[in-house]
């Protein structure tokens, strides 16, 4: 039985389909659907062959149907598993590269339900189909519903045709119109609730929901005209832009995610058919243009849902998105700044190693202590045992000097071999750097991967039992998760806490991860959310019992929280006042510092206990935005006023 995978990179000459990235949320699904995908594919997908199929037709069958009828009025085709035969139309695009090739046909003579879309793929597998755009073919085959990444992924289901062969009927045709994707269009609304059920037998509404438009036009052209991209050029040649230039615009170009009722239903990813050595695919920033007309079939896929197959690429537009630089504290300032590095290790290039010191020395001015996140063990990915990261915090330091910046040192606590997730072998934990010259750290011995820290009393003042230690590192809710990092420091003679963290993922890593915004399941459920409740409350918890000793004290709580600022995870870290957000005293449209699927997000935070003021606080977009990262995250930073 052929595979049915994610289509490998192509050569030069062919357009590459989208594959997961390396972070958390795409990595996890990824994990989770390599799981399942050869279960799903094998109950889902029968037997193929390109033009010439040899397989016995089943015993339902249908006599030449047209597209519409087998797309049906739902997600689901009332056709699934029957085979159906002579179903005419033109061919729109050909993907002639990877493991699931094949083409989309669409009918010129539509019905008049605006529910009924006039297209589908006709999948053939490994072997390329042989067609052209403009060939006129009847096609017989097989009615399937193909889950991407597995039905259990949560994802909609794409209607194929599959075991297909066909006969040309012509040549050089015309194809049929693209139907414009507009604010008018595209429903703000976003998918019909379900309850958190499936939608799939939902009769579709066009005119009332976005997904519901999409689906209603899956395999069939569709055209954007003139639109700003949201969502940076990724290396597997994709990026994502919005139909509505209004729709919660952030100032540097892109779309905020500013609450669970509003996804932005007017993004949609773009890919290319075409071959990449004549027809480059867009190198774009956020805020950039496509000018002109993108157009091509709609197709469904694993990562980021419904995804424009261009046929016709739009003309980029460089806006020249700049990279920002926050002002240097003053002396009687403290910076604390956080920063996840995205699985940072001696494995990494060097090149990335200059960009981050980079990004610390000139882009944060060199702040006084950092909070650094997915730093990974000496040997990186390899999973060989190892545990210790003094070699990566030892190229990491050193190229911050090179780069003119401090002689940071460090503390962190190894974690035990393959306890706190992330990418397998790559044993990922919070560190501290910090500037000496400026803090001075608090040494206490007692930590390590699994003791925890308590706050204790001397002289009449709060203190950690051990400095560095890991807060209730064999509590339960941090199974397969960083555990938080506490480090005591004294900044001007005033004792200060700063407390590293990396929150479980939303992609689930070892664990369950949320269902997707474009899925089939609606409203999405967050499997991933409760376990960030309770590493929010013992957080919280820890930080209370800092205050019960003194309620001015200081703390500051940095790192990926991988949950956005209106969530309950934040509601639970900020639960009795004991920590607050000062990113909450910026403009909405300026609170992200993360891009995913098209959307400006909040993942990374910094939290304040009231001791620390009213700090000053700024996102310096660096990465998230940009085609050429170095991190897919930006860092932030607090700069709190001695008192």
């Amino acid at each position: 039985m052929p595979s049915r995978t994610a289509p490998s990179s192509p050569p030069p000459s062919a357009a590459s389909v989208p594959s997961p990235s390396g972070h958390g949320r795409r990595t996890a699904r990824l994990r989770l659907a390599g799981a399942l995908t050869a279960a799903a594919v094998c109950a889902t997908l029968p037997a193929l062959s390109a033009s010439a199929a040899t397989a016995p037709a089943p015993a339902a069958a249908a006599a030449h149907p047209r597209i519409h009828d087998i797309q049906g009025t739902t997600r689901i085709s009332p056709l699934a598993g029957q085979h159906v035969s002579e179903v005419p139309g033109v061919v729109t695009g050909v993907r002639d590269f990877g493991s699931s090739r094949g083409f989309w046909l669409q009918d010129p003579r539509p019905d008049r339900d605006p529910a009924t879309s006039e297209g589908i793929f006709v999948f053939t597998g490994r072997e390329s189909p042989g067609v052209a755009i403009g060939d006129a073919l009847r096609v017989s085959g097989q009615v399937s519903e193909y889950y991407p990444g597995g039905e259990q992924a949560g994802g909609q289901s794409l209607t194929e045709l599959t075991r297909a062969d066909w006969r040309t009927v012509g040549t050089g045709r015309p194809l049929p119109r693209a139907f414009r994707l507009t604010p008018h269009s595209v429903p703000k609304p976003y998918a019909p609730r379900a309850g958190g059920g499936s939608i799939e037998d939902l009769a579709l509404r066009p005119g009332r929901y976005a997904l519901d438009r999409y689906e209603s036009l899956e395999g069939m052209r569709v055209a954007v005209r003139d639109v700003r991209v949201t969502g940076p050029t990724s290396r597997y040649h994709d990026l994502w832009v919005t139909t509505d230039r209004h729709q919660n615009p952030t100032p540097r170009g892109g779309t905020l995610y500013g609450s669970y009722d509003d996804q932005n239903g007017a993004r949609v990813k773009v890919s290319s058919l075409l071959p990449l050595d004549t027809r480059p695919f867009p190198r774009a920033n956020v805020g950039d243009e496509l000018r002109g007309t993108t157009e091509g079939p709609l197709d469904y896929e694993q990562f980021g849902g419904y995804t424009l197959r261009a046929t016709t690429l739009g003309t980029h537009r460089d806006n020249h998105l700049e990279r920002e630089r926050t002002r240097k504290q003053r002396a009687d300032e403290l910076a604390v700044a956080t920063y996840n590095v995205e699985n940072l290790s001696p494995a990494s290039e060097p090149a990335k190693f200059r960009r981050l010191a980079e990004g610390l020395v000139t882009h944060l001015s060199s702040p006084d202590i950092v909070t650094v996140e997915e730093v990974q063990d000496d040997t990186g990915p390899q999973d060989d045992g190892t545990v210790g990261a003094e070699e990566t915090l030892a190229l990491l330091t050193e190229a911050v000097e090179k780069a003119g910046g401090p002689s940071y040192a460090w503390r962190q606590i190894d974690p035990v071999d393959k306890a706190d997730g992330g990418q397998p072998g790559g044993n990922i934990r919070v560190a501290l750097l910090y500037n000496p010259k400026r803090v001075s750290f608090v040494d206490r011995p007692g930590g390590d991967a699994t003791t925890p820290v308590k706050v204790v009393e001397e002289n009449g003042r709060p203190a950690l039992s051990a400095s560095p230690g890991r807060i209730a590192p064999q509590d339960e809710a941090w199974q397969a998760s960083r555990k938080p990092l506490a480090g005591e420091f004294r900044f001007r003679g005033r004792t200060v806490f700063v407390i590293a963290n990396h929150f479980s993922s939303k992609g689930g890593g070892d664990l369950d991860g949320d269902q997707p915004l474009e899925g089939r399941f609606q409203p999405p459920a967050r499997h991933s959310e409760p376990q960030r409740i309770e590493q929010g409350k013992l957080l919280n918890a820890f930080v209370r019992d800092i205050r019960a000793l003194d309620p001015d004290a200081l703390v500051v709580a940095g790192g990926d929280f991988n949950d956005f600022s209106f969530s309950p995870t934040l509601d639970a870290l900020r639960s009795g006042k004991a920590l607050t957000s000062p990113l909450e005293r910026l403009p909405a449209n300026e609170r992200y510092g993360y891009v995913f699927n098209g959307n400006s997000q909040t993942l990374d935070h910094l939290l304040t206990s009231p001791g620390a003021g009213r700090p000053e606080y700024d996102i310096v977009h660096i990465n998230a935005e940009f085609a050429d990262q170095t991190s897919d995250h930006d860092p932030s930073v607090v700069r709190i006023r001695r008192r």
